[in-house]
């Protein structure tokens, strides 16, 4: 019998209980890594699993310091366009967020964030892709007020990753 593909859409935030063995992955993506970190017990819900709105609030962090690099400048988020969970997330995972930027605009930077976690607390070590988002970030300027984004070079959009949180990023000489 075959198993039946349910997705369950609210408003761009989807659910996918397709077949789970798909989102196995044999090693996590070959770029580099906007952040990992590790659930703790606090961030469970009622369940046991990794309380969905706290992966919200980690991928839209990986996906902001994207569009901050890129912008040069604050971003702040006015649309999540697409939010599919694949697979539960448990405490003890090293949860690995991957963000690449989809397109620039004049004050706006659309990024995909993609997520995996390392399951290294189980007898069998395996990496599941759990979540993929897309995510429109604006820029803004010191008086509040939507900006343009910094295009130093028009051909090329993409600003590589670096480990450097937004916030951080005068402090870090730029190697131009």
């Amino acid at each position: 019998m075959k198993a039946k593909i349910q997705k369950l859409n609210f408003g761009g935030l989807m659910a996918d209980n397709s077949n789970k063995k798909d989102n196995q992955v044999p090693s996590l993506p070959d770029c580099d890594v906007t952040f990992r970190v590790m659930p703790m017990p606090p961030d469970t819900n009622q369940y046991g699993d990794v309380f969905g709105g706290w992966i919200m609030s980690q991928v839209d962090l990986a996906g902001a310091s994207v569009a901050a690099r890129r912008a040069r400048c604050r971003c702040t988020t006015v649309a999540v366009t697409n939010f599919v969970f694949k697979e539960p997330v448990w405490v003890g995972d090293v949860v690995s967020f991957y963000g690449r930027i989809l397109k620039v605009g004049r004050t706006s930077v659309t990024v995909d964030v993609e997520v995996f976690a390392e399951r290294l607390h189980k007898d069998n070590h395996k990496i599941v892709k759990v979540t993929e988002a897309q995510l429109v970030y604006v820029a803004i300027g010191p008086d509040g007020r939507p900006q343009p984004v910094d295009r130093p070079d028009e051909e090329n959009t993409a600003v590589p990753n670096r480990d450097v949180l937004p916030h951080v990023r005068q402090q870090v000489p730029d190697k131009n």
